[in-house]
């Protein structure tokens, strides 16, 4: 079971971080490659801690 729960996570994650890297474009974050690396990798902090990053991740999620 803790192996399950482990792929689940690790689904979830990589999912976000797809999801989040094609909708890039539509955040307000500035298009440098470092930089679209590093919030698609560190969604799952960022998205609980900075108010302005979710409504970005929204945007790139939903298209708006």
């Amino acid at each position: 079971m803790p192996q399950f729960f482990a792929f689940v996570l690790f689904v979830v994650y990589v999912g976000g971080i797809w999801k989040f890297s094609s909708g890039y474009r539509r955040t307000n974050f500035n298009a440098s490659l470092p930089g679209r690396i590093a919030l698609s990798l560190l969604w799952p902090v960022l998205l609980v801690s900075n108010k302005s990053y979710r409504r970005n991740f929204r945007k790139a999620l939903k298209g708006k």
